[in-house]
């Protein structure tokens, strides 16, 4: 299954078709997915205590997840999804564009070259104050013209 949790998708088929949403819930074993706002059935609750009141509430059904496309952050289009290696790691990729469809590799290109900047020098306090005091300042007399 290559929809994962919190994706975009576009429902391709079936009653819903062209309706987007986020994936609220996977059900790899059934192949199944939940999406918000999308086959909406009602429910009737009944009240189970003295104080609460019988409902009819709305809850959303899963759909089965060949009928649904994730849609690509970068490129906003619904795509087949590519599967490629990055740092080590198999992550889902878009096809037409290149982006990485999964958010927590998105980004490790830029994250690698923060690595290797040295650290700042730690001075204590007292070595700083001592330095400024004994610092001769600058001429800072203004010459007239």
């Amino acid at each position: 299954m290559n929809v994962k949790l919190n994706d975009n998708v576009l429902v391709i088929s079936g009653k819903y078709a062209g309706k987007t949403g986020k994936v609220i819930a996977t059900s790899p074993k059934s192949g199944t997915v939940t999406v918000e706002g999308v086959n909406i059935h009602k429910k009737a609750k009944k009240a189970r205590k003295a104080n609460e009141v019988s409902q009819i509430t709305d809850i959303p059904a899963p759909l089965d997840a060949s009928n649904v496309m994730v849609i690509c952050g970068a490129c906003d289009k619904a795509v087949r999804v590519k599967h490629s290696t990055v740092g080590g790691k198999n992550v889902r990729v878009c096809p037409k564009c290149g982006a990485t469809l999964d958010s927590a590799y998105a980004g490790k290109a830029g994250k690698a070259a923060k690595k290797t900047e040295e650290p700042k020098k730690r001075v204590r306090k007292r070595a700083q104050k001592a330095e400024a005091e004994t610092a001769v300042p600058e001429n800072t007399d203004d010459k007239a013209e």
